[in-house]
């Protein structure tokens, strides 16, 4: 796909300055560049790459103000970050593959599979299973009996979808994504063993979502496990049975979250957080990376911080008390051989 700077301004309701004439195909980083492609400038720590940079376009926001000259077109926009997105999603509907069922795959005859539906080779559907329209599955994907998927669903090469488990229209799961494995359940018994709890529930997909490589979500014990429309997972996440994540929370990498626990809408959760079984998350709720959740959150709207977390400013404040702990270490320690001597001195004085 080639594009003008003036085709990429409409777009992108944008304006230009520079050649309206230059012409892209292809999405570059800014320190990279090349010519024939389009860059960006977001972040202010990015800015000197501007003036280097040998991409071809620029897209940058309006009140962006060059201090040294910029050998790019310059494309101006409102929202930097969101018009890349847009061009990005442009550039990659571009590269879609045409809606073919492979002769390699294997299709049981009950399943049904809706308009311009995409099955990659080695990839299995079983009995039951409901394929909304458009949607695509990569090689090598598992598809168990009974499963639905709604419209426009991307599956990627490994992805097993494990019995009776529902995902919404507009999904997109990553490679090697498990959905509906059994939860991690097992009944103590007197002899120091443990059998087996069975697993006979399912997990629910809503709409809109998006789930990263490697991430598990463990089927319900009975019921459902959730993961609400909107909802935006990363990669090496794990999703204990019988949660429920809210509406529009994002959450990063190799978190954890323990069976039976319910979290918010729009909430944003770091990168290796962990939080326990059986309890609430408020609605908008915020925790740093690598914190640990151990208790409720019932407020709204604030920030976390820390293992057990607590209040991120407070935290902070903790934190900087928490460096100068050496420091004030050695203090203490010199004051209190200080008093040690002076209540030495009395005593020598008296046996002189």
């Amino acid at each position: 796909m080639q594009l003008s700077a003036r085709e990429l301004a409409q777009f992108l309701n944008g304006t230009v300055e520079g050649d309206p004439e230059v012409k892209v195909g292809r999405p570059s980083r800014i320190e990279e560049g090349g010519r024939g492609t389009i860059s960006f400038l977001s972040n202010p720590k990015y800015e000197e790459y501007a003036y280097t940079t040998t991409a071809s376009v620029l897209l940058v926001s309006n009140n962006f103000e060059a201090r040294k000259p910029v050998t790019a077109t310059l494309v101006r926009v409102e929202d930097v970050y969101s018009s890349v997105a847009k061009l990005l999603d442009a550039f990659g509907n571009n590269d879609q593959e045409a809606p073919t069922i492979s002769e390699q795959a294997y299709i049981h005859d009950s399943a049904t599979l809706g308009e311009k539906v995409a099955v990659g080779p080695f990839t299995v559907i079983e009995a039951g299973v409901q394929i909304g329209p458009g949607c695509r599955i990569k090689a090598q994907a598992f598809i168990g009996k009974g499963v639905k998927l709604g419209s426009n669903v991307t599956v990627y090469p490994g992805v097993r979808i494990l019995d009776n488990c529902e995902i919404g229209n507009n999904c997109i799961l990553h490679p090697n994504v498990v959905i509906g494995s059994d939860g991690f359940g097992f009944a103590p018994l007197e002899d120091g063993t443990y059998k087996k709890i069975a697993h006979v529930g399912q997990v629910v997909v809503e709409d809109d979502v998006e789930i990263g490589a490697n991430t598990t979500i463990d089927r319900a014990t009975i019921g459902s496990t959730y993961i609400r429309r909107g909802a935006k997972l990363d990669n090496l996440i794990q999703i204990g049975h019988n949660a429920d994540i809210g509406e529009n929370t994002v959450i990063a990498a190799q978190s954890g979250i323990a069976g039976s626990t319910k979290i918010g809408k729009s909430c944003r959760i770091g990168g290796q957080v962990g939080i326990v079984g059986h309890i609430e998350i408020a609605d908008g709720t915020q925790v740093q990376a690598q914190s640990g959740i151990a208790s409720p959150i019932e407020e709204s709207n604030h920030r976390f911080f820390g293992s057990p977390a607590i209040d991120y400013n407070n935290y902070i404040r903790s934190y900087a008390v928490f460096k100068q702990l050496p420091e004030l270490y050695r203090k203490i320690a010199k004051l209190e051989r200080q008093v040690n001597q002076q209540q030495d001195a009395p005593n020598q004085d008296a046996s002189s």
